[in-house]
């Protein structure tokens, strides 16, 4: 499986990498909203996972561009702006809190929801 993390923060967007890596998922990263795009386009993931706030582009911005292009995950920090809800009103089908209690619980979760997706379509 495709998976393209999209984070201007290097640690979240590297750990994500590697550990969706070390699960047997092809990985692609890109450090910003624009990159993002582009390896989105190039690469047709199966799975984004999307930062809301980036310097160049944001998560939402980028979403609007990716509208019904792939099971797409926002994440962010800021659990009072985001939540499961607002992700879904723009067009992601998943919502991640970070930081991360347990990265490979996030991998698991997000491969499982992923299938859930497909599988319901």
């Amino acid at each position: 499986m495709k998976v393209l993390i999209v984070d201007d923060e290097d640690l979240v967007r590297k750990s994500l990498g590697r550990a969706f890596s070390m699960a047997g998922h092809s990985v692609f990263l890109a450090e910003g909203g624009l990159t993002g795009i582009e390896l989105w386009q190039r690469e047709q993931p199966d799975i984004i996972l999307l930062d809301v706030l980036m310097p160049d582009l944001s998560g939402p911005k980028v979403l609007e561009k990716m509208r019904g292009q792939g099971f797409v995950c926002l994440m962010s920090a800021y659990k009072g702006e985001y939540d499961s809800a607002t992700a879904v009103q723009l067009g992601a089908q998943e919502f991640i809190a970070k930081p991360f209690e347990d990265i490979f619980s996030v991998v698991e979760n997000v491969v499982q929801k992923y299938y859930d997706f497909i599988g319901a379509r």
